[in-house]
């Protein structure tokens, strides 16, 4: 099998070590419009579909893998995607560190690392604590959408945002369908496309902001002293 070169679009990526301070979504994009943010963005099936049917929408990318970063950031430039961005980088860490306040309208959080033994727990992206930075970053109308194959990682989904809704911080929704799902399919990712050949089931929740200034992170015990 003959692999094709990847080739590094400096249109497309963004590189983490030439941030400094907060991100300026409308700098980085040359426009002032809409930003979605895809948490993981693997080889970016979902971010093509998406920019190329919303053109007026900023996608902005971020994956650590150094492979899948480099083979996303060569699929959007041969594309031709003026409203993509990628970055590779640790997402809690730039969402809490580099992301402005009232500067995202949704994330996507597709098919996140489960981490499913119980002593790695900790290192799951979407718990109380990164909860608390989306919040910050999310506009008034806001919107988190999450689909994930592991049943015990949606019972962590599930049990944050209930959280989140019962202190009035936010309020369910019905899970957006992304543009690039066929038949049959929940979100149109290669990672759902593996999963439903292996029998496995698809779970989704999602939500939109309420109140941002209700949430009160919950006490846990590695915050305990």
């Amino acid at each position: 099998m003959q692999f094709r070169k990847l080739r590094e679009f400096s249109d497309i990526a963004l590189l983490f070590e030439d941030i400094d301070g907060r991100i300026d979504f409308a700098s980085v994009f040359g426009r002032s419009a809409p930003v979605h943010v895809e948490i993981g963005s693997g080889k970016g099936t979902f971010l093509v579909s998406e920019a190329q049917a919303n053109p007026d929408i900023n996608y902005f990318g971020i994956e650590w893998a150094n492979k899948y970063y480099r083979y996303a950031v060569d699929r959007m430039g041969r594309w031709g995607l003026s409203n993509v961005r990628m970055i590779r980088a640790d997402a809690a860490e730039l969402v809490q560190d580099f992301f402005p306040d009232d500067s995202v309208d949704c994330f996507h959080i597709y098919f996140p690392d489960p981490w499913p033994k119980k002593r790695h727990h900790k290192r799951r992206f979407f718990c109380d604590m990164n909860l608390g930075a989306i919040l910050r970053c999310l506009t008034s109308s806001g919107k988190v959408n999450l689909a994930t194959d592991h049943e015990d990682y949606f019972n962590q989904m599930t049990d944050v945002l209930g959280r989140a809704f019962a202190c009035g911080a936010m309020k369910p929704m019905d899970f957006i369908r992304p543009a690039g799902a066929q038949d049959g399919e929940t979100v149109g990712t290669n990672y759902e496309r593996k999963y439903m050949k292996e029998g496995r089931k698809t779970y989704t929740i999602a939500a939109q902001l309420a109140d941002k200034t209700k949430w009160v992170r919950p006490v846990e015990e590695d915050q305990v002293e």
